[in-house]
């Protein structure tokens, strides 16, 4: 490309950006817009924070097609036919050239966000028109314009007259969103905990093997209905079979998914191998799996259900006594259980306890940050 073009191109791409920061804070409009994606208007909510607007990076990844790779010292970007890497600590974009370009990023409920600007490092158009409530990113093979966007969208684009989020109370706290996770079923004892689950108004997330999908598909259609999360345990749950090589491991989560699918009509990218991922799931296995669009969940608070079996009571106390240790650093617990008759005694003492503490329970979704002992962000 002639030096006056690459001039030109970089010239027009800092225009654009300035106005996309600057603009929000001049026009004191509403601070979140409906982010328009090539040719359609996506679910995604742009928010502006200092002038800037920042989107969910995994939610803009799977709008544009991206590919997402966690790497030691941030995470690569793959898209437009250009690559560039999100550097860790707030360091900035490090784009295709080498050169680094300022990108703060921060974590909003759990999820990424970034700013929306990293679109065009990789070759994307963004336009922004305040007055008409029009934020959008598209690539050369967008056929509408932006006049033709805005007249096939004007009634949905401008912003509800009310905040998209709840107000938070004063008394609201970091770290009381608490996500219980359930291993190895679904069982015979699935209905049961469900029934559980129901009486207490609190969802869970079932990391499921594909042989128990197969035995009970009632009471997986059950769990999908009553809104639970969903995740992948893989098909064997043997240790010399899952994770004899990486391509084992990832044939298991993709037979796994697609019992879910067959079942359900929908599939999940959440995953959590055998054992906990470590030390058996290494980056080789990660790079393997999670390439694939797989996110990779382990916990922070082990209820050890599997080794005290029928005793309520050091079930009980075992899982109170992390999640109060986790109160110290205001980290949001994930706590381990197991789909088993044995839970189904302690289950509604432990709702009781963690719901007087303030605790507001949540499932996992794929825009959530993953916890795993690898801190593999992917």
């Amino acid at each position: 490309m002639p030096i006056k073009k690459v001039m030109l191109f970089f010239m027009s791409l800092f225009l654009c950006l300035g106005g996309l920061q600057t603009a929000a804070g001049a026009a004191g409009w509403d601070k979140s817009l409906k982010l328009g994606v090539g040719d359609a208007l996506s679910g995604i909510t742009a928010v502006s924070k200092n002038d800037t607007y920042y989107v969910p990076l995994r939610a803009l990844a799977a709008a544009l097609k991206w590919t997402l790779t966690g790497l030691p010292d941030g995470i690569q970007v793959d898209g437009g036919g250009r690559t560039l890497r999100l550097l860790k600590n707030d360091g900035g974009a490090r784009l295709q050239d080498g050169s680094v370009a300022k990108a703060s990023t921060f974590l909003r409920d759990g999820t990424l966000m970034v700013p929306l600007k990293i679109s065009a490092y990789l070759g994307y158009i963004i336009s922004f028109e305040p007055d008409k409530y029009l934020l959008r990113v598209r690539d050369a093979s967008a056929a509408l314009d932006d006049a033709a966007f805005i007249g096939k969208y004007k009634n949905e684009l401008a912003p509800p007259a009310a905040p998209e989020e709840p107000v938070k109370t004063p008394s609201a706290k970091p770290g009381t969103t608490l996500y219980l996770t359930f291993d190895d079923g679904p069982s015979a004892s699935t209905s049961q905990l469900l029934d559980i689950l129901d009486k207490y108004e609190v969802k869970a997330t079932f990391f499921m093997l594909g042989p128990g999908m197969n035995r009970y598909p009632v009471q997986v259609k059950r769990t999908v209905n009553a809104g639970n999360g969903l995740g992948l345990h893989g098909m064997t749950h043997r240790k010399e079979k899952f994770y004899a090589s990486a391509s084992a491991a990832l044939a298991e989560m993709n037979g796994d998914n697609a019992v879910l699918q067959k079942i359900t009509g929908t599939g999940t990218t959440l995953i959590r191998p055998p054992y906990g991922s470590k030390p058996y799931f290494t980056k080789a296995f990660r790079d393997k799996v999670l390439a694939q669009g797989y996110h990779l969940w382990d916990w922070n608070v082990d209820s050890e259900d599997w080794k005290y079996k029928e005793d309520s009571a050091a079930i009980y106390n075992t899982v109170m006594d992390q999640v109060h240790k986790l109160q110290k650093s205001k980290t949001n617990p994930v706590i381990l259980m197991h789909d088993q008759k044995a839970t189904l005694k302690v289950l509604p003492r432990l709702l009781e306890s963690l719901k007087k503490e303030g605790y507001t329970f949540e499932i996992i979704t794929k825009n959530v940050e993953p916890v795993n002992f690898w801190k593999d962000q992917r």
